[in-house]
């Protein structure tokens, strides 16, 4: 086997072994970056119907409170003031969610669904532990994969059960509206419900994969002008000048002693190699002629 064969086999498998390292780790990281990219987003959108639900029991509320005693005003709740803005933001972005999932619920509409009941039950069931303070997943959805962020919805404000202990503790005006059968029960320090956040994962995941496709092509391509670069450095410096010498070495060995010198310009391994063959050819030369004469 040449040379140039046994080099290039050498290279490619160190190539290839290289590259499939560098994909391995690249897409790991990127995929993962990805991750935190959507679950950042999560929790922004998460920060927001926090940020709402503080907004509306703090400052909204209280300016309700008398009207509430004639009717019953949803705005005042704010449970209804984060989904109301959520709502807002789906019109641009339908494919964002935000619920405030409840085992029994006032409005029929928060009621959980078995997977978000599931994350109700997980909190109520590992209520205290560190554990239990977020949950998050991922599932596929009619929409493609999403990311959820979940948290629970404990009740910490006794003035909560003013509308969710019983049903003759709480508004007329509340009962007049949603009924006496659904939402009450309550207890302080429950877990009731969970906010769960669901983002896509569509896009930064593809963004991830084409900035990885990106990268491994710039990757091989640099690899290849790495590996033609090789080769060419390799025949013109090595194989060329190895296959002249021993061209060289064939016609002295058939009794050319006029065959015309080996010379380089240098100083590497291939000039020694070439003077040490001149001075052995003069040698012989000198030695033939001793014995010649």
């Amino acid at each position: 086997m040449k040379l140039i064969v046994k080099f290039n086999l050498a290279l490619s498998v160190v190539f290839i072994i290289g590259l499939s390292i560098a994909g391995f780790v690249s897409h790991e990281v990127l995929q993962r970056n990805a991750r935190e990219e959507i679950l950042q987003n999560a929790r922004i959108m998460m920060q927001g119907a926090l940020a709402v639900r503080g907004y509306t029991s703090a400052q909204i509320k209280p300016l309700l409170d008398t009207q509430m005693k004639y009717e019953f005003l949803p705005q005042s709740v704010s449970a209804y003031a984060a989904n109301a803005y959520f709502t807002e933001l789906r019109k641009q972005y339908p494919e964002y969610s935000y619920k405030e999932a409840t085992l029994n619920p006032t409005n029929l509409s928060d009621r959980a669904t078995d997977w978000e009941a599931d994350i109700v039950n997980n909190f109520r069931n590992n209520s205290g532990q560190e554990t239990a303070k977020e949950i998050i997943g991922d599932r596929e959805t009619p929409a493609g994969r999403n990311l959820y962020l979940a948290r629970p919805l404990q009740i910490k404000d006794p003035r909560c059960l003013t509308c969710h202990s019983t049903a003759d503790a709480a508004p007329k005006s509340m009962i007049d509206k949603y009924g006496s059968a659904n939402g009450f029960g309550w207890n302080l320090n429950e877990v009731v419900g969970a906010q769960i956040v669901s983002v896509p994962m569509d896009v930064p995941v593809q963004r991830a994969w084409n900035t990885f496709k990106v990268f491994m092509g710039l990757l091989i391509a640099l690899g290849a002008f790495i590996f033609l670069l090789l080769n060419v450095l390799l025949i013109t410096l090595v194989v060329r000048p190895v296959n002249k010498l021993a061209g060289l070495a064939d016609k002295v060995s058939l009794g050319d002693m006029n065959a015309e010198e080996f010379n380089t310009g240098g100083r590497d391994e291939i000039a020694t190699l070439a003077e040490s063959f001149s001075r052995m050819r003069k040698s012989l030369v000198h030695a033939l002629k001793m014995l010649e004469g």
